[in-house]
């Protein structure tokens, strides 16, 4: 027999569909009619032309999280067998996978000096990783999760991690957990459009993560007794959905379609089910008390000021609690950076590996505050407050790509 609860979330969810139907109108198809062509356009025109194939393509394994979820992850070496100075390893956010750092990877593989290994992995319920419980798709698990990675994956010598949005969450959790590995070990944290708490408190994220939102209540009880419904739903919204995601994550109007392909593709990948898991800790987050354990470390805090999933003013926040952390303001920029200005973040990164590095090599804690940057200019960074943060004379060498 059906429970009362799950024809709540039918009742739910069929109200939905009728108000969304009743407020489309011919302009809306229109529009989606638009999209149909374009994607199928760009599918004709990447399958003409293939793929690039893929750089610093790395050995795949997995690591068992300490409650027994497998956890699909990827190593890649320093090149020709050499030693590594140090370990980045990249996590990523809510509802995406590794492909996220598609461009950082390129990047960090194309090092000359100084030689470096990277770990990536896919978020417990997210990209190849196994469907968590729900009671265990928490923040706090996920740092969890990322100890045992860096304890399987990258058991001794220094470590940057770059983070962004809930893989930002994940770092500032695991801070908490093991303060120890910061004072250790981990030299340097990059937090790119993240948000140490009050994600609730207003704007999209505040509806979206309101315990009182009845629609996405109603869709998180609905994908976990009908998926295959919901599933197919998504399915048939395919091109709305997209054009929603080319909305609401970059802040250029006319970025290329291929990132926002990439971003829709690895979405979609993620079950709806597996995505709503995670709605309470998003909503409820808050670590603003764990970031002076980052103090220690070199920090970059990153983020677009036309972010609409978390608004500049939390990485502003961050950066108010690490006064020693170097503030990146990208004017017009969205949710996901590093795929929308990857040059720009790309730099950002070498400047924070070298810092690290550096920090690493004297075995103390940073002296000097790095400037902030509240938006970027040809050629130079723009005056700001507090000292230099080392691009002029005075600095070491800077990480060197490979010719």
């Amino acid at each position: 027999m059906v429970s009362r609860k799950a024809w709540q979330a039918a009742g739910v969810a069929g109200g939905v569909a009728s108000a969304a139907g009743a407020a489309v109108g011919l302009g809306v198809a229109a529009h989606r009619r638009q999209i149909a062509t374009a994607r199928r356009e760009l599918a004709t025109d990447m399958a003409e032309h293939g793929g690039t194939p893929p750089i610093g393509l790395g050995e795949e394994c997995s690591v068992t999280a300490d409650d027994g979820v497998r956890i699909a992850c990827e190593e890649v070496e320093a090149p020709d067998g050499e030693k590594a100075a140090l370990t980045v390893v990249l996590v990523h956010g809510f509802a995406l996978d590794r492909r996220t750092w598609q461009e950082q990877r390129a990047f960090l593989a194309g090092l000359a000096e100084p030689r470096i290994r990277f770990v990536l992995y896919d978020q417990r319920s997210h990209g190849r990783s196994e469907r968590a419980p729900e009671p265990s798709c928490t923040i706090d698990q996920l740092g969890h999760d990322l100890d045992a990675v860096i304890r399987a994956l990258a058991p001794d010598g220094p470590l940057v991690l770059v983070s962004h949005s809930m893989g930002g969450m994940a770092v500032m959790a695991l801070a908490e957990q093991n303060p120890d590995l910061f004072h250790q070990r981990v030299t340097g944290v990059a937090l790119i459009s993240t948000s140490a708490g009050e994600m609730s408190s207003a704007g999209l994220p505040g509806t979206f993560l309101s315990r009182r939102n009845p629609i996405t209540r109603g869709l998180g009880m609905l994908a976990s007794w009908q998926p295959g419904l919901v599933e197919t739903g998504r399915r048939a919204l395919g091109d709305v959905i997209w054009a929603v995601t080319k909305r609401f994550a970059y802040g250029d109007r006319h970025v290329d379609p291929r990132m926002v392909d990439l971003v829709d593709t690895m979405i979609d990948s993620n079950a709806v089910g597996a995505l709503t898991d995670f709605v309470d800790t998003l909503g409820t987050h808050d670590r603003v008390a764990a970031l002076p354990g980052l103090s220690g470390c070199e920090v970059l805090v990153l983020a677009g000021d036309s972010d609409r999933i978390i608004p500049y003013r939390h990485s502003e926040a961050i950066a108010a609690a690490l006064p020693t952390a170097r503030l990146v303001r990208l004017p017009g920029v969205g949710h996901m950076p590093m795929l929308e200005q990857p040059e720009r973040v790309d730099d950002e990164l070498a400047d924070l590996i070298e810092r690290s590095l550096e920090r690493s090599r004297s075995g103390r804690f940073r002296l000097r505050r790095p400037r902030h940057n509240a938006e970027p200019s040809a050629g130079a960074d723009a005056p700001t407050k507090g000292r230099d943060s080392g691009r002029g004379k005075g600095r070491g060498r800077r990480p060197r790509r490979r010719a």
